[in-house]
């Protein structure tokens, strides 16, 4: 697919889990990409049914699953020394830096990062 790739925080998996029509609609029929930090915090949530574990695993699908790679761990570091974020946020900061995907995602700490390609989704 031509146009934007984009990299999907968790946050915005779960709208569009949750039903966000709009979220959806955008991002129909563009290239989507997800971290496997993402795919693992979905999948551990506490009290998943069998059938919502089934469902996420379904919809992740569509998703191609970025696993992380020595450029992706180097990128990560040097985020989490400079800006003090989470690991998990850093890992997924650096996976959209190291392969030039747009992040999008509801979570404004990611602003402050350089070289990040951000479109930031507010409700």
């Amino acid at each position: 697919m031509n146009g934007p790739k984009y990299l999907l925080d968790t946050n915005i998996i779960l709208y569009i889990l949750g039903g966000n029509e709009t979220l959806a609609n955008h991002l129909h029929q563009k290239s989507l990409y997800a971290s496997f930090v993402s795919e693992i915090e979905l999948l551990s949530f506490g009290r998943l049914t069998a059938r919502e574990e089934k469902n996420i695993k379904e919809f992740l699908q569509q998703f191609r699953i970025i696993d992380i790679d020595q450029s992706i761990k180097q990128e990560a570091i040097s985020l989490r020394k400079t800006y003090n974020l989470k690991l998990p946020d850093c890992i997924i900061a650096a996976t959209a830096i190291t392969l030039q995907l747009t992040l999008i995602t509801a979570d404004k700490q990611y602003r402050q990062i350089e070289n990040l390609h951000l479109e930031l989704v507010e409700f």
